[in-house]
């Protein structure tokens, strides 16, 4: 799914207040990281993710891998935080702007 720049947008302003509620430390994105994320996404659809500073991995790297892990979208990578959105396959609770179509 790819998200517009107002869905995107929409997306941020969500998170903006938000706290992450995971950390990627040293051991980088493990199996048992991925697999929290995924159920988090399920459950939320909206997922911040801070990287520790002990993680020498790149956050934007990070987050495109953990997305496509987890099928999601990155929303936004600022400095060493990330956004991940997925819609719920069971409630979906964000209800994004309608995309223009193209006519």
């Amino acid at each position: 799914m790819d998200l517009t720049s107002k869905q995107r947008a929409y997306l941020k302003s969500l998170a903006g207040n938000m706290d992450a509620i995971f950390q990627i430390g040293k051991a980088s994105l493990t199996p048992s990281v991925t697999d929290a994320v995924n159920d988090a996404l399920e459950k939320r659809e909206l997922v911040k993710i801070s990287v520790l500073k002990n993680c020498f991995d790149d956050p934007k790297e990070l987050a495109n891998i953990l997305a496509e892990r987890t099928h999601s979208d990155v929303v936004q990578v600022i400095g060493k935080k990330f956004v991940l959105y997925r819609p719920s396959k069971k409630a979906p609770k964000i209800e994004l702007p309608a995309a223009k179509s193209s006519i």
